[in-house]
């Protein structure tokens, strides 16, 4: 216990630390965007004060300083306007200039980036100089962007990585204990098989010992599908009719008889590539939940359907239905409608469906108040 609370406090200051210097790195970087963008109108002004110091010169005026200011702007886009007009620009290319539309498009995105600067080159008249930002400026503008990308794909695949680390870990777990249940369910069998044997010895009726048989053969069953949880099962060509109705005539005859059972399947053989009593779990688990669902008390139907590539089994109940919201959620491990209950069943015939046979399992149909369908698809023996 001890152990597991410090490490959560480690991870916790972990997250804590990487959130703090993330933090930093985002300041710093909006923090030198606004210098570069200070330096950018300081840059411009002093263009501006060049362009009027030319506009304004004569004969005596020393012109090397302001056409060195103006020549050594190679990176900023520049547009002088003059009543409505574009008179001159810089760092604007051709064909943009070229086209009215383009360049006026090309105008109104400058406004958009800088506030102007006014040039008041005689008293009374004006030109006003639009700037855009840098290659530099814009390339900085997109680094928190692609920074915070990098940071969101970084966390997402921690969370990957914890959240998938923990499924293991508790799949070890499921496993141990399900191992563990077979084999401690073994030994007290092995001795119920030994009393069966003297009672048949004794003068008892057959059937009572034929019915303790089925259900000892039941429990081995269970024994052997518990041991199989966590190990790669062993496929094989089975007829999934007789496989199907196996389990479902055993349930059948087990079950209250308020429930009214319905069985349709195809009256040849249908070969699937299945292991056996992992497939019997799985109708099993079906059926006990519509069961369920109907409080022991409705119309179960179980029917087989096939196609050119697979075979299709449909459980439907007159329960108490799902709503569409639930549809994905309630095949999610401890998700459960019950009071009591683990909420295991669907998510291990789903596993057993998805991962041990290739197959697919979904809620074909639900209405509340109606009942429920659902269907497992699987693919036939080639």
């Amino acid at each position: 216990m001890f152990f597991s609370e410090r490490r959560n406090t480690t991870r916790w200051i972990i997250i804590f630390i990487s959130f703090s210097i993330i933090s930093l790195i985002l300041w710093n970087t909006y923090t030198f965007f606004q210098i570069f963008k200070n330096e950018e109108r300081l840059k411009m002004n002093l263009w501006a004060n060049a362009q009027k110091t030319l506009i304004n010169a004569d004969e005596n005026t020393n012109l090397d300083l302001p056409l060195e200011i103006l020549n050594n702007n190679t990176s900023v886009p520049v547009m002088l306007v003059m009543y409505g007009k574009i008179i001159s620009s810089v760092n604007v290319p051709e064909q943009i200039l070229e086209d009215k539309k383009k360049s006026t498009s090309y105008l109104n995105n400058l406004k958009g980036e800088n506030e102007p600067i006014v040039i008041e080159y005689t008293p009374g008249k004006f030109q006003k100089l639009y700037y855009g930002n840098s290659e530099l400026i814009n390339k900085l503008k997109y680094y928190p962007i692609a920074l915070l990308l990098i940071i969101f794909l970084f966390g997402a695949l921690i969370y990957n990585y914890y959240k998938s680390t923990k499924m293991a870990t508790q799949n070890k777990l499921w496993a141990g204990m399900a191992k563990e249940t077979a084999h401690q369910i073994g030994t007290p069998l092995s001795s119920l098989i030994g009393w069966v044997e003297i009672l048949k010895t004794e003068e008892i009726d057959p059937s009572i010992t034929l019915e303790i048989e089925k259900d000892i053969e039941r429990l081995q069953t269970i024994t052997d599908r518990f041991s199989k949880i966590g190990s790669v099962p062993v496929l094989e060509p089975h007829d999934i009719i007789s496989e199907t109705w196996n389990t479902y005539e055993y349930l059948q005859s087990r079950f209250s008889k308020q429930v009214a059972f319905s069985y349709h399947a195809p009256k040849e053989p249908v070969y699937v590539m299945i292991n056996p009593i992992l497939h019997s779990w799985t109708i099993e688990n079906l059926i006990k939940n519509a069961i369920d669902a109907m409080k022991g008390k409705g119309f179960l139907e179980l029917k087989i359907e096939q196609d050119t590539n697979h075979v299709k089994i449909n459980v439907k109940d007159s329960g108490s239905g799902i709503s569409k919201k639930q549809f994905k959620t309630i095949f999610e491990p401890g998700f459960t409608t019950k009071k009591r209950g683990w909420g295991l069943g669907l998510s291990l015939t789903k596993r057993i469906v998805e991962e041990y046979h290739s197959g697919k399992i979904k809620v074909l149909h639900s209405e509340i108040g109606k009942g429920t369908t659902f269907q497992i698809s699987l693919n036939k023996k080639v």
